[in-house]
This record gives structure tokens, C-alpha cells and sequence, in this order.
């Protein structure tokens, strides 16, 4: 049995080793938890920063149906603006997203053909705002409707909007305007599909 010679023992010569190696560990793991609670703060900031943007900023959105075409194609995918509205009026023309008024758990999204204060009416499919028809090249011929309208004044705080697609959309011809606060936002850019991407 080997004995243990000038005063010192087995267990002596392995205690500093041990207690380094313990030592190295601790450090690691400081580093180790230190870099976990930096990359939690990070992802909690990002969590954040998201929920602000897509809160009060912008909102990713996807097409369902084909009441906007041939301007948007069904599950074409789109950036809506929430600022847009927050500083500035809807205008004749723009594409936006909204609450549908009888259900606002649903959205939709419609092209805004009249403002407050706007006299509409629709003679044979043809849109007329204050008595001067609407410039819409952006209807194809085989998406025409022929059905008449009003004439209507729009309420302070409303909106009239229609699909694209005339002779087959929900819309206020339907439904009725549209309040303000049902306006999500404008729609900004068509991102996808990629070879379709547009700028509104």
C-alpha cells in the first residue's frame, strides 16, 4: 500500500485541483447566466418594440377573397399603415383596411370612394361623387356592376367604400359607411408575392 511521504497526503495534492476546476465553473456559469438574462432582456425589448409597431405602427395583413381584384389578388399579402389615419384624413381613392360595421371581429379590406360631406350616387355601375364621376380605370370591364345608387350625402365621420371587384363585393352599397374609428389603417405595400410587390 503506498504511504504518503514528506507530510503530505493523496487527498492534499487533489484539493487545489478540485477547488480550481469548482472555481472555473462557477466563473462559466456566472457568464454563462449573465449572458442569459442579456439575451432575455433583448428579446423582452423586442417583444415590446413589436407590440408598440404593430399596436400604433404597422400591421402585416393577408388577403382573403377577390373583392379587390384585379388590384389584389386573394392571400396576397400586405403592410398596412396605422399611422397613417392617426395624423391624417382617409382620402377618395386609397385603399384601406377596416372593421366590417356589422361584425367588427372581421376585417376587410376596401377602396374608399367617398369622404364626410360627399354626395354620392351610382348610376349604372358608375360612380359619381358630388356629381362628377370617379375616375376608376382601375375596375376591369368584367368586374362592372350596372346597379344604381342614392344620391346619398355622407355623414360627418363616415365613409363610403367598395370593393374593386364591383359585381362581387360586400360593401356600402350594402352595409352602409363606415365610421372612422373602423378604419385600421392604409394599405401601404403589397409585399407579397415578391414579383407582384407594389407600392401603394
Amino acid at each position: 500500500m503506498f504511504a504518503p511521504q514528506d507530510g503530505f497526503s493523496a487527498d492534499a495534492d487533489m484539493r487545489p485541483t478540485i477547488d480550481d476546476r469548482r472555481a472555473v465553473f462557477m466563473r462559466r456559469l456566472g457568464i454563462w447566466g449573465d449572458e442569459l438574462v442579456a439575451w432575455f432582456k433583448t428579446l423582452a425589448s423586442a417583444a415590446v418594440y413589436a407590440t408598440l409597431i404593430v399596436t400604433f405602427g404597422f400591421q402585416v395583413a393577408r388577403v382573403e377573397g377577390l373583392s379587390m381584384a384585379p388590384t389584389l389578388a386573394d392571400q396576397d399579402r400586405l403592410i398596412v399603415n396605422k399611422l397613417a389615419y392617426r395624423i391624417g384624413e382617409p382620402r377618395r381613392g386609397d385603399i384601406v383596411m377596416l372593421y366590417y360595421p356589422i361584425d367588427p371581429d372581421k376585417s376587410f379590406v376596401k377602396r374608399v370612394m367617398a369622404e364626410e360631406g360627399d354626395q354620392v350616387r351610382i348610376v349604372d355601375g358608375r360612380v359619381f361623387v358630388n356629381d362628377v364621376p370617379m375616375q376608376d380605370d382601375f375596375v376591369a370591364p368584367e368586374y362592372r356592376s350596372h346597379d344604381d345608387f342614392g344620391p346619398t350625402v355622407i355623414p360627418e365621420g363616415y365613409y363610403f367604400v367598395m370593393g374593386d371587384h364591383r359585381n362581387n363585393s360586400s360593401d356600402s352599397r350594402h352595409w352602409g359607411f363606415v365610421p372612422k374609428k373602423y378604419i385600421i389603417g392604409k394599405v401601404q405595400i403589397r409585399w407579397w408575392p415578391i414579383p407582384t410587390a407594389h407600392v401603394f
